[in-house]
């Protein structure tokens, strides 16, 4: 929002703050300023220059040959423009001089013969507005040579307000004043219209249609607008504003267009209120209906000379034939007010913010009507912002009101009483507060006290805050605003540690993190938005066209961040996300969500260095992985197995499955499919995983303690022939089921395959540990269950000892 620091000087009586003091002070009222400006940027060198004469170039006949006085003694300056004025004042920009836009300094140049010693400028060449055509005439008595800046008033300075979403009110220089009335005589006051137009307007009001005369104004949907006002003025003449409403719009960081169109914005950018003005001779009937657009009304023109594409649940503003406006987003090209316009409909309504923002994002357009609109007017501002627009458009363009304003409301507003109790506020804040205290907080701000009981305080919120402050709460953080988040405390007061423990699913999901950030792996955090492809579940209102569903699985967006790294020159990627899936549920029925885990390995284990040679993750390091985090996501008792099938995004042959202690498949992991991800040739292979964390996870086991063992242990090594289809994890089951109760660690220490041995079979070498918690183990016990491992092994998988 720009916001203009001569406009609130004036707004605020008594307002000693200069631009650095409203940033500091806004910014502690959570309204920071994004950024300065001055209207004036960049004219510095313009002065004013007279013109004394005006002849006719010798050498051609579109040419003019002017003497212009601008503090130095009269100057030749030939001028492409149609009309000069002798004796008129226009914006001069000496030889030297630098224009806005134009990176070179104007030089003295010779044009058809004759010597230009500078430029007398047009608007559009001062970057003040769009019109080309002519040079700039100025109204009123100046000295010549005098500073350009200066005299027009442009030495202003315009401040870029940020808003957040739930701020509407700050969406206008009175919303912005409220927040500096402390700063001065804590009232705000609207500055005086030149010409003082004292406008009284009366009222035509009606539930259902408004009517006086031939003029009419329906309302057929009124849970998308509550009220809508309309004023009929006749006999305006459509020109150029005058310098004081041009520069008020200036200084705000807006471009004038007419004195109309500037009438509205200067409203708008005043009380926050968007309005519209209507040529009337262009109306199809003089009525206005308000209504929803039907199915032949499949397109409409705006204001900026674009097809807009309609659908049924846009509300239009309608003539008696056909829309000329798009409800709170833009006005119609065949209804604009133009240079022949006469009679005009003056437009002030109050609009459902969520159905203009619907509307505005389906069109993909956004306006400073739409921005507002979409975030909440004033719903009792609308009679003052209808009669301020009038009395502008009286004064600038010498026009009539012709009968009552009508006045359309079939839902009337009615404001909210919120209860503020003293004690809640020293609950949250940690500071006692007044009675009195919170009235001098709250009243600037335009909370009104209806009453008071036993520590209650009853608060009549204003229109313009209606749609952000429902509760208590709301109340104890304008409190807080307003007295000064800097004033509070540093010190921490007492307090009681919670004895309800953590959620079991947030105690897994942090267990998950450190243990894979112990591995050296980054947390991402990816948008949960996706294309078609990726997801079931559509979004009812999509931040994109081109990611309306919201993600079934992880794993594809965290490599498309492996392909942001690549594209970066980052080979090494390790990262993880803990997020939600979604998929699609029966007719009816919420969709499905699911808590995934989702990582992805890519480069080297660790850094290279001169002293060894870096290695790139393998299949092992993955599976090592799996096997941890599903442990602890699933308990013990999960496995994995190599899967049978590679499903997308894996490469077969290198895949696996992840089994809970049920045997109920909850995940996999694998090497990243070559189609899967646009990597370049020196990246190397991608491996990933994405598991189902458990909806009910239980609590890992409570570590036990066990002293140091007091006897030695005895070792014995297996190496073992195993054929083609027999895997190492059914070897690895039976010596632990066989090996008892001496048994204390199995470990595969070796794989091996050579021509000794027959086609596709391998060694696998096994180290069995074995020891006793009271005694020392003898050999002949150690071999005796050796022996029956090796019994059982040949019998069931038919595997032998190497010879």
């Amino acid at each position: 929002m720009n916001v203009s620091y001569r406009w609130l000087k004036d707004m605020v009586a008594g307002l000693e703050l200069d631009p650095d003091g409203i940033s500091e002070h806004l910014a502690l009222r959570g309204a920071p300023i994004e950024g300065v400006t001055s209207p004036g940027e960049g004219l510095g060198d313009v002065v004013m220059g007279k013109v004394l004469t005006v002849q006719q170039h010798p050498n051609a006949d579109r040419l003019k040959l002017c003497s212009v006085e601008a503090g130095d003694g009269p100057l030749s300056v030939v001028c492409g423009a149609p009309v000069v004025v002798e004796g008129g004042w226009y914006p001069f920009a000496p030889v030297g001089s630098r224009l806005p836009g134009v990176k070179k300094a104007l030089k003295k140049a010779k044009i058809r013969g004759e010597v230009s010693n500078g430029m007398l400028c047009s608007v559009k060449e001062l970057g003040l507005g769009t019109k080309h055509e002519g040079i700039y005439l100025l109204e009123g008595d100046f000295t010549a040579g005098e500073s350009f800046v200066e005299a027009m008033g442009l030495d202003d300075v315009t401040l870029d307000v940020e808003v957040t979403a739930n701020r509407g009110d700050l969406m206008s220089h009175v919303g912005v004043a409220r927040e500096l009335a402390s700063e001065g005589a804590g009232t705000v006051n609207l500055p005086e219209i030149p010409g003082n137009p004292h406008v009284a307007l009366n009222f035509e009001r009606d539930v259902e249609e408004a009517r006086a005369g031939d003029v009419g104004i329906r309302i057929e949907d009124p849970d998308l607008c509550s009220r809508y006002i309309g004023v009929v003025i006749r006999g305006v003449r459509v020109a150029d504003s005058p310098e004081w409403l041009q520069q008020r719009l200036r200084g705000a960081g807006s471009r004038p267009i007419n004195n109309v169109v500037d009438a509205t914005n200067y409203v708008m950018l005043e009380l926050g209120q968007p309005l519209h003005a209507f040529d009337l001779n262009k109306l199809g009937g003089t009525s206005i209906v308000v209504r929803r657009a039907d199915e032949s009304e499949s397109a409409f023109t705006t204001l900026d000379d674009e097809k807009r594409t309609l659908s049924a649940e846009m509300l239009m503003i309608c003539d008696s034939k056909t829309p000329v406006a798009i409800a709170g987003v833009m006005g119609g090209l065949d209804s604009d007010v133009s240079d022949d316009t006469t009679d005009i409909l003056l437009e002030c309504a109050l609009f459902n913010p969520a159905s203009i923002r619907a509307t505005r994002k389906e069109l993909v357009m956004s306006t400073d009507a739409s921005y507002r609109f979409e975030r909440g007017v004033d719903p009792e501002g609308l009679e003052q912002a209808v009669a301020r627009a009038t009395a502008i458009i009286l004064a600038t363009t010498g026009g009539v009101v012709d009968g009552p304003a009508l006045d359309c409301a079939p839902g009337p507003f009615a404001a909210d009483v919120v209860p503020l109790r003293l004690s809640r506020i020293e609950h949250l804040l940690g500071v006692p507060f007044g009675s009195e205290q919170v009235q001098t907080l709250l009243a600037p701000l335009g909370f009104d006290l209806t009453d008071e009981s036993d520590g209650v305080l009853n608060f009549r919120v204003p229109g313009w805050r209606s749609y952000d402050v429902k509760r208590e709460v709301d109340l104890i953080e304008e409190v807080a605003r307003t007295y000064g988040y800097d004033k509070f405390p540093s010190d921490v007061g007492m307090y009681r540690p919670g004895t309800v423990p953590d959620d079991p699913m947030f105690a897994l999901q942090d267990d998950l993190r450190g243990m894979l950030v112990a591995r050296a792996l980054y947390e991402a955090q990816t948008p949960a938005f996706v294309s078609e492809a990726e997801g079931d579940v559509q979004v009812a209102n999509p931040l994109t066209t081109t990611e309306p569903y919201v993600r079934r699985a992880i794993l594809p967006t965290l490599l498309r961040r492996v392909e942001h790294n690549f594209a970066h020159g980052n080979r090494d990627v390790r990262l993880f996300e803990i997020g939600t899936s979604f998929r699609k549920a029966a007719s009816g029925e919420p969709p499905d969500e699911a808590i995934h885990l989702a990582g992805v390995l890519a480069g080297r284990r660790q850094q290279a260095h001169w002293t060894e040679k870096a290695q790139a993750f393998d299949i092992w390091d993955l599976k090592g992985l799996l096997e941890a985090v599903g442990a602890r996501a699933h308990g013990q008792g999960a496995r994995v197995l190599v899967a049978d099938e590679a499903p997308a995004p894996y490469a077969a042959g290198s895949t696996f499955e992840l089994l809970d202690g049920a045997g109920h498949a909850c995940g996999g992991g694998g090497l990243i499919a070559a189609e899967a991800i646009d990597a370049p040739v020196w990246a190397g292979d991608v491996w990933g995983f994405e598991i189902t964390l458990p909806a009910e996870p239980t609590a890992p086991p409570v570590p036990v303690h066990e002293p140091l063992p007091g006897y030695p242990a005895v070792e014995r090594d297996l190496a073992l022939v195993v054929g083609a289809g027999t895997l190492a994890e059914q070897v690895d089951a039976i010596i632990r089921d066989r090996a008892g109760e001496l048994r204390e660690s199995v470990e595969l220490f070796d794989v091996y395959r050579g021509d000794e041995l027959e086609v596709d079979a391998r060694s696998l070498a096994f180290r069995l540990r074995f020891r006793a918690g009271h005694r020392t183990l003898k050999d002949k016990e150690v071999d005796k269950v050796v022996t029956a491992i090796l019994g059982r092994l040949k019998e069931e998988l038919g595997v032998e000892a190497r010879g």
